[in-house]
C-alpha cells in the first residue's frame, strides 16, 4: 500500500490529481495543468512536495572515510554546510543511485537519495560501511518542500522569523529557520532554476506549506506536481535514475564524469570503470525535427543501423519543442548529426544537440 506524505490532505484540498509514485500517493498536477506549472517555475515560482525523497544520516568518526569509499565523488575537501552531488556505484561500475551529500560537521553528514531507491540504498550502505559509522534512515522525520523559480528568494524574504539563507548554489544552512520554523535550508533543486529546498520536522510541514503559498500569492507562486517536475528536469537535461542511469549504465556513460573522481585511492566500482575504459556509449540531447514526440525506450538508428535508445522525452513547454535524451554509440554522438527514432512503428527524425537544452537566465 502506498504511503501518504504529511502534505497529502493539502494536495487533495488544492485539487491535486493524485497518483501512485515511488511508493507514495502524490499529485501529478493540479487544476492549472502541467504546462502552467512548468511556466510558473521558469518565470515566477512553483512549489513541490518532495517529502517522498529519502534522507539518510551518516554519523561517526569514520563517516567521511565510508562516504569516500561508497561514493564516486570526493568529500574530504567539503566545507561545513556544503552540498555535493555524487553517484553510488556497484562493483560492476553501474549506478546504484545518484544522490546529494550535505556536510553538517566532520562526523555527521546527511545524504539525500531517490525515493524509489531509498530502501535499496540504505541496505547497500549499511552492508558496505565499516568502523565507527552509523547509517540511519531518517526519512520519516522530514517534510521536504522545494520552492523553485526566479521569485523564490523574494518570497522567502517576505517572511518573519527567518534564519540565514545559503548564498551559493549547492550550499545549505543546516540549522536555520523559515518563517520561524526550524529548517535545513538548501540552495538546490531539480528544475534548472534558482530556489531552495527546505527540510523541516514532519509536524511542521503543513504550516510551512501554507505559509509559503500565502507569501507567494502576489509573486505568481502555484503548487506543482510530478508532471512539471519531470518536464522541468528534462528541459534542464538533469538525469533521472531508471532512465539515464541504472545498475548497468555507468556514470561515465551518462555524462556524470564531473562527479567521478578517478584519482581517489579507491571507491566501490572504480576498478570496473577502469576496466571498461573509454565509454563506448554517451548521453546526448535530441531535438525532434520530424512530427511526433520521442519518449523513453525508442530504438534509434542511423543509416539503418541501431545505435542506441531514448531514455526520456516529451514536449518541453518553455522551449516549446519536443526534446529527448538518449544513450547512443559514442562515435556518432557529435552535435549536428541526425538519427531516426522508432515511435510505435513510425519513423521520427531528430537532430543531436548539445546539453543542457535550457540554462537559466543570470
Amino acid at each position: 500500500m502506498e504511503k501518504k506524505t504529511p502534505l497529502y490532505e493539502e494536495h487533495v484540498a488544492l485539487g491535486g490529481k493524485i497518483v501512485p509514485f515511488a511508493g507514495y500517493l502524490l499529485p501529478v498536477q493540479y487544476g492549472t495543468g502541467v504546462i502552467a506549472e512548468h511556466m510558473a517555475v521558469r518565470t515566477a515560482c512553483g512549489m513541490f512536495d518532495v517529502s517522498h525523497m529519502g534522507e539518510v544520516l551518516f554519523e561517526g568518526a569514520d563517516a567521511l572515510k565510508n562516504l569516500n569509499h561508497l561514493l564516486t565523488n570526493r568529500f574530504d575537501n567539503m566545507a561545513e554546510g556544503q552540498a555535493r552531488y555524487s553517484v553510488m556505484c556497484n562493483e560492476k561500475g553501474g549506478c546504484v543511485d545518484d544522490l546529494i551529500v550535505y556536510k553538517e560537521n566532520e562526523t555527521r553528514y546527511l545524504v539525500v537519495v531517490n525515493a524509489a531507491n531509498k530502501d535499496k540504498d540504505v541496505n547497500w550502505m549499511q552492508a558496505h560501511v565499516s568502523g565507527d559509522c552509523h547509517v540511519t534512515d531518517v526519512s520519516d522525520q522530514y517534510v521536504q518542500i522545494a520552492l523553485q523559480g526566479p521569485k523564490a528568494e523574494e518570497i522567502v524574504k517576505t517572511l518573519d522569523g527567518n534564519g540565514p539563507l545559503p548564498e551559493k548554489y549547492y550550499h545549505a544552512v543546516m540549522d536555520s529557520a523559515v518563517g520561524g520554523i526550524k529548517a535545513i535550508v538548501s540552495k538546490t533543486g531539480y528544475t534548472g532554476e534558482d530556489g531552495y529546498e527546505f527540510y523541516v520536522d514532519a509536524a511542521d510541514g503543513v504550516k510551512l506549506w501554507r505559509m509559503l503559498l500565502t507569501a507567494g500569492k502576489d509573486f505568481g507562486l502555484i503548487p506543482c506536481g510530478l508532471g512539471a517536475r519531470d518536464t522541468l528536469r528534462l528541459e534542464a537535461a538533469m538525469p533521472l535514475y531508471g532512465h539515464e542511469m541504472d545498475d548497468e549504465i555507468s556514470p561515465l556513460e551518462t555524462g556524470l564524469s564531473f562527479a567521478v573522481k578517478m584519482d581517489k585511492e579507491d571507491f566501490i566500482g572504480k576498478a570496473a570503470l577502469e576496466e571498461r575504459g573509454t565509454p563506448k556509449v554517451k548521453r546526448v540531447g535530441l531535438k525532434v525535427t520530424g512530427r511526433g514526440i520521442i519518449r523513453e525506450h525508442a530504438t534509434l538508428t542511423k543509416d539503418g543501423k541501431e545505435v542506441g535508445h531514448s531514455t526520456s522525452g516529451t514536449h518541453c513547454p518553455y522551449l516549446n519543442t519536443p526534446l529527448a535524451m538518449a544513450l547512443i554509440d559514442a562515435d556518432i554522438a557529435a552535435a549536428g548529426g541526425s538519427l531516426t527514432a522508432d515511435v510505435r512503428g513510425r519513423a521520427v527524425e531528430a537532430e543531436i544537440v548539445p546539453l543542457p537544452f535550457y540554462r537559466k537566465r543570470n
